[in-house]
């Protein structure tokens, strides 16, 4: 359904013209064409799971990020401004994000639902967050608070 969205989206971006929106888009469509070809590899004929996809979607974004703070620093600014109109783009194809409260609640019932009780389990929660939360939430933030419960 995912994989309908971002290629219904790129054939909208090409006929209206949008630049900004059609190479972003191409760019996560090579992206979702490498993984499947590296999935296949493994056996999976159909490609990555809906999941996969929207992990996907957040690493560009958090690759976009750390450009726009390093772009930022250079004095770069239509640059910086470039990522960001990128960021909007693949945005448009995550569910809502969870809020800061919502993170920490959510880990302190993983943690006691999984009996974490030092860093050494620290792994095993954040993989836990993984699987239920892919796409809706911010796992570097996630990955603080874990630390902060644990440690």
């Amino acid at each position: 359904m995912l994989r309908t969205e971002i290629k219904d989206a790129y054939k909208t971006a090409m006929k209206a013209k949008e630049t900004l929106a059609v190479s972003t888009l191409r760019l996560i469509l090579a992206a979702l064409k490498d993984r499947d070809i590296a999935a296949r590899s493994k056996g999976n004929m159909d490609g990555i799971a809906e999941d996969e996809i929207l992990t996907l979607l957040q690493s560009m974004i958090k690759q976009r990020r750390d450009s726009i703070e390093a772009y930022e620093k250079g004095g770069r600014m239509e640059l910086a401004q470039q990522e960001a109109g990128e960021i909007a783009v693949i945005e448009r194809f995550l569910p809502a994000q969870m809020s800061d409260d919502e993170i920490d609640e959510a880990v302190g019932e993983l943690v006691s639902e999984l009996e974490a009780t030092s860093l050494k389990d620290m792994g095993k929660v954040m993989s836990a967050m993984k699987e239920r939360f892919a796409g809706k939430m911010d796992f570097g933030k996630a990955s603080a608070v874990v630390k902060a419960r644990l440690g």
